[in-house]
């Protein structure tokens, strides 16, 4: 490393969170921002349904539209940020968030509305790889690391925990639109503070290789027909034609990817360097974490609410202790992988989630007591995969390919989770032989559902510990970067 990155670099590395606090306050506000968009807007559906006439189909495109497209592209607009800079990227992601969600002001129909998210998903896949992609330029130690990671993901949790009682709060004094409208001052003090708060760009950090455009396009449509696949086979089923096109889609996709990465020569995605054991590890750990949350989310808020008859208030009471227990054991997850180590802390939470999973399969179906222990000791094993895989993943790639790695992750724990989620409603489907919501109408119903629920959650489970168990034995080989 030259002299003159050493001179660029080494005031900027901090030895507390409160010497940077304006570039984690920042940060901290648009990772709340995405986990709050769609959270918050789902309260406002019949809403919006009723203010703009807008059928079934439209609500599902206004929510889904935003998702196929923060999650498709995450991977691609982090592999631009590496090569104009990270902390350029995220300001003009930003600026354009701000915008579009001021935009709503003047949408007076479903389309216009649905056009909207759909480019507010973009703006949103510009901003999501850098907020951990910044973070990391912070910080040197590996502790502050994880107090770093911690602390900005708990802000986000408090939001997603917080968000649909706010946006209800909203809904009885304002119109839908200020919903949107009040994203406009997040993002902008967002801006100032990343701007004040975070070093430039340093040039010799760049990825200086030339974009591989065609390998952004055929990865971005994989991950977005991955997604909706996942999307239609929960609405849908099998037996329609459209999950079936969109998978083959998918594949087709997937397999052009594949070959385009390994005959290029700059691909967007060396697989090699994901072969690393630190890398694949970490990335293994996250798609165990996606397909948990996937068999909790789906399994239990239908349980509560078709099965036992809960409203949906009592349903998101019920799901607090999963998210009170990811925001009280974040400050602790440091000090948990400090005194055992990552290659110790890694396995000792995923077989906490496996437990809860576990739990959760057999006995949830008997009182709300097991399923809240399995909420437990599910999330508490996710928060310390959540905060440890990030660091390793990050950890494990040269520095200019920081904001590829950093939507890798987060792109994977997504797909992960759509996958599950598919998984169980094929299940759930096959199980029934009548509409979902008459499972709580008879006996025979609700037993043929949480038989379906048992056997989903089993699979997953099954699935999600072969992946720990891969995991833990690659990060044993990861004392270094292979």
């Amino acid at each position: 490393m030259s002299a003159n990155v050493l001179e660029v670099r080494e005031p900027v590395r901090a030895n507390s969170l409160r010497a940077v606090w304006p570039a984690i306050l920042g940060l901290s506000v648009v990772f709340l921002v995405e986990m709050l968009d769609n959270s918050v807007l789902n309260v406002a559906l019949p809403t919006i349904a009723r203010d703009l006439n807008a059928s079934a189909s439209d609500l599902q495109w206004i929510t889904t539209g935003y998702s196929l497209l923060f999650g498709g592209l995450m991977i691609a607009f982090g592999a631009i940020a590496d090569r104009v800079g990270t902390k350029r990227m995220m300001l003009i992601g930003l600026s354009l968030f701000a915008v579009a969600n001021l935009l709503v002001l003047f949408v007076r129909t479903p389309g216009e509305l649905i056009a909207l998210r759909a480019a507010i998903g973009v703006t949103a896949a510009m901003t999501a790889p850098g907020t951990m992609a910044l973070c990391f330029r912070l910080f040197d130690q590996e502790n502050l690391l994880m107090r770093a990671t911690g602390f900005i993901s708990t802000v986000g949790l408090i939001g997603m925990a917080a968000g649909p009682t706010l946006g209800g709060l909203v809904l009885e004094i304002a119109p839908w639109r200020a919903l949107l409208v009040a994203n406009v001052p997040i993002a902008v003090l967002a801006v100032i503070c990343i701007r004040r708060g975070i070093p430039a760009d340093d040039p010799s950090n760049r990825n200086a290789t030339p974009l591989d455009l065609l390998g952004a396009m055929l990865g971005t449509a994989t991950i977005i027909l991955a997604l909706w696949t996942a999307t239609l086979v929960v609405e849908d089923g099998w037996g329609s034609a459209a999950p079936w096109a969109a998978g083959v889609g998918a594949v087709l996709s997937a397999v052009g990817f594949v070959v385009r990465e390994r005959r290029t020569a700059h691909p967007v995605i060396d697989f090699a360097l994901i072969r690393r054991p630190n890398v694949s590890a970490g990335l293994a750990y996250q798609a165990a974490l996606g397909l948990g949350m996937a068999a909790l989310a789906y399994g239990v808020t239908l349980q509560l609410q078709l099965v036992w008859g809960w409203s949906p208030a009592q349903a998101a009471l019920g799901s607090l202790p999963q998210i009170i227990t990811m925001i009280a054991i974040g400050p602790f997850v440091e000090k948990f992988v400090g005194k055992l180590g990552t290659h110790r802390a890694g396995p000792i939470g995923a077989a906490a989630v496996i437990a809860g999973l576990l739990i959760y399969a057999l006995l949830g179906r008997y009182q709300y007591t097991w399923i809240a222990i399995a909420l437990v000791l599910a999330s508490a094993g996710m928060r310390v995969i959540m905060i440890l895989a990030t660091v390793t993943v990050m950890r494990g790639l040269p520095e200019d390919l920081t904001s590829t790695g950093a939507a890798l992750n987060d792109t994977g724990t997504e797909v992960a989770s759509s996958i599950g989620l598919a998984v169980t409603g094929t299940i759930v489907a096959a199980a029934l032989t009548g509409p979902l919501t008459d499972i709580g109408r008879s006996a025979a119903g609700a037993h043929a559902f949480e038989n379906a629920i048992t056997t989903a959650t089993l699979a997953l489970t099954a699935v999600c510990a072969a992946l720990v168990v891969w995991a833990a034995r690659r990060a044993s080989r990861g004392a270094g970067p292979a």
